[in-house]
C-alpha cells in the first residue's frame, strides 16, 4: 500500500486492555494522518467501550484476521500490538512477515536476542518496527533533557530515577505471574521505562548491578527492584522500580558538577488518559501546576525551598505517534527503534542475572 499519499493511514490495534484502551487508541485517534480502523478483541464489554468512543471502528476476533483476511490486510498501514507481553514476539513476527509495519508496546520481547531478530526481520523487509516508550515524552524527562542540553547542571555524575508506587495488595493477572513465559514483573514493566530513559540520556551501559525482590504476600514476580548502571561515559544511574514503597521518593534526583535537579511527582498524562481526557480536546495538555515544578540548585535542600524552581515543560505523548506517521510517510527512523529496545532488554537481562547470582554483570 502506498503510504506516501495524503489519505489517512489506517491502524489495526491488537488488544483493548489497559495499554490499548488507555494509551494507544486515544493517542492514535488524536494523531493527524492516522485513523483507528480495526480493534482486535473478542470481549463484548470492551467492544462496547470502544464503540462508544470510536464510532465506526471495525472489530476482529483474532490477531491473525488482520493479516490473513483481505478485508483487513489490504487496507491497513500499521499494526499496533498492545496484547500481553508473551504475545509480542509471535504477533510482531506474523505481522512483519505479512508485510505490515508494526508498533509494539514495551517490552518488545523477553530477550535482547529476540528483539534483534525482529529488527533484522523488519529491516530485511523494509518495514517500520518501533516500540512504544511513551515516557520519553514525560514532562519531567523533557525538562531534564533540556537542562542537560543547556549545561545548567554541568557534567552529570549521578542520575537517580524512581518509579515507585504503594500497592501493598496483589491485583492478580499475568503481570504478577511468576511464569517466565509471561514476561511479567516490574523489571520488565516499569523497568523498561526507567532503563530506556537512562540509556537515552547517558548512552550505553557497560556494567549492571541489581537487587530484586518479591515482597508482597503471595507475590511470584519481582515487585521491588533496584538497578545500578555504569555508563560508558562514566555517569552512574541508580534506578528504582517498586510497588511496595510506603513513602515515595523524588521522581528524579540528578547531580552534576555545577548543580543538581530534584523533581517530585509523576507526569499527569497517564492519569488524564485514565480519567477520559483526550489531547485534542483538553486545554493545556500535559501541563502541571507550578507547585510541582522541580528545583535546580547547589548546596540547598529543595524541601526547604532551596534552589530555583524550573518550569516543567508540557508532557507530549502525542509526539510518539506523530513521529510514527512521519516515518511511515517519509521514511527514516521511527521515534523509538527496535535496536534501542534491544539495548534496554540487554540491561534488564543483566539485572536479572545480577539479582539472581549476587554479582555485577559486565556488558
Amino acid at each position: 500500500m502506498d503510504r506516501t499519499t495524503a489519505a489517512p493511514l489506517r491502524v489495526g490495534l491488537v488488544g483493548y486492555g489497559l495499554a490499548g484502551s488507555v494509551f494507544h487508541a486515544p493517542l492514535i485517534s488524536a494523531t493527524d494522518g492516522l485513523v483507528l480502523d480495526t480493534i482486535v478483541t473478542s470481549n463484548e464489554e470492551r467492544r462496547e467501550q470502544a464503540r462508544a468512543e470510536f464510532p465506526g471502528v471495525r472489530f476482529a476476533d483474532a490477531p491473525d484476521d488482520l493479516w490473513s483476511q483481505a478485508s483487513y490486510a489490504d487496507e491497513l498501514d500499521l499494526v499496533v500490538i498492545a496484547s500481553p507481553n508473551r504475545t509480542h514476539v509471535p504477533l510482531a513476527t506474523a505481522a512483519l512477515t505479512a508485510g505490515l509495519p508494526v508498533v509494539v508496546d514495551k517490552p518488545l520481547a523477553g530477550t535482547a536476542a529476540e528483539a534483534r531478530e525482529l529488527a533484522a526481520l523488519a529491516a530485511g523487509r523494509g518495514l517500520l518496527l518501533s516500540v512504544f516508550q511513551n515516557r520519553r515524552w514525560d514532562n519531567d524527562f523533557l525538562t531534564l533533557r533540556k537542562l542537560i542540553a543547556d549545561g545548567r547542571l554541568g557534567d552529570i555524575q549521578r542520575f537517580e530515577s524512581r518509579f515507585e508506587r504503594w500497592r501493598p495488595q496483589l491485583k492478580g493477572g499475568w503481570r504478577e505471574s511468576g511464569d517466565p513465559s509471561e514476561i511479567g514483573g516490574l523489571l520488565y514493566d516499569l523497568g523498561s521505562h526507567i532503563v530506556d530513559q537512562a540509556l537515552v540520556l547517558f548512552g550505553p551501559a557497560v556494567r549492571v548491578y541489581a537487587e530484586s525482590d518479591a515482597r508482597r504476600p503471595g507475590a511470584r514476580a519481582d515487585d521491588d527492584t533496584f538497578l545500578a548502571i555504569t555508563h560508558a561515559n562514566g555517569v552512574r544511574s541508580h534506578l528504582y522500580a517498586s510497588a511496595t514503597t510506603a513513602q515515595l521518593g523524588p521522581r528524579f534526583r540528578v547531580l552534576g558538577s555545577a548543580a543538581g535537579y530534584v523533581k517530585h511527582g509523576l507526569d499527569p498524562q497517564e492519569a488524564a488518559l485514565r480519567a477520559g481526557a483526550r489531547p485534542a480536546t483538553t486545554a493545556h495538555w500535559g501541563e502541571e501546576p507550578e507547585s510541582l515544578w522541580g528545583r535546580v540548585g547547589a548546596g540547598e535542600s529543595p524541601l526547604t525551598g532551596g534552589g530555583s524552581p524550573v518550569p516543567t515543560l508540557p508532557g507530549d505523548y502525542p509526539a510518539y505517534y506523530a513521529g510514527i506517521t512521519k516515518a511511515l510517510r517519509e521514511g527514516g527512523q521511527p521515534p523509538v527503534t527496535a535496536e534501542q529496545a534491544a539495548a534496554t532488554l540487554e540491561v534488564i537481562e543483566a539485572a536479572r542475572t545480577s539479582a539472581r547470582d549476587g554479582v555485577t554483570v559486565q556488558l
